[in-house]
């Protein structure tokens, strides 16, 4: 008897993967600033704190853009064993609000084929490889808009 396929996992716990409907990426944002943050943001004596204005408990989840520009990137020549080089590895400032690293894709990894500001969009796959238990994860990359 074939097991049933497991879904991925994602592959960092602000990527959410939920049971209808496509993954996206989760952050925070402050009510009283309205700044936005990747992850679960600072905590400060077990209480949520803004990084940018210092408001106590104001943050609320919120579901992050899938569209943003290049900020900055650098082309890796040099990485783990298995893990194909060169890529570029990039910060994008996400509409809406947040900044993010990701991976760059569909794009020549030269400096030359690379501009700032670029618009780009998420998108989602499977990462390459699977860990040594076998589980496969959902990743998220950027590609041109």
């Amino acid at each position: 008897m074939a097991e049933a396929a497991v879904a991925p996992l994602p592959i960092v716990p602000y990527l959410k993967i939920p049971e209808s409907g496509a993954p996206y990426l989760e952050g925070i944002k402050c009510k009283a600033c309205s700044e936005v943050f990747i992850g679960q943001g600072r905590l400060t004596a077990g209480k949520h704190v803004c990084q940018k204005c210092g408001a106590i408990e104001q943050m609320e989840t919120v579901k992050l853009g899938n569209t943003g520009k290049l900020y900055n990137y650098t082309v890796v020549h040099r990485s783990f064993p298995g893990v194909k080089t060169p890529f570029i590895s990039a910060i994008v400032d996400l509409d809406g609000g947040g900044s993010i690293r990701g991976n760059l894709i569909n794009v020549e990894p030269t400096p030359e084929a690379i501009k700032f500001d670029t618009p780009v969009k998420v998108v989602y796959e499977i990462a390459p490889a699977k860990d040594k238990e076998g589980n496969s994860y959902l990743s998220y990359y950027f590609t041109p808009a």
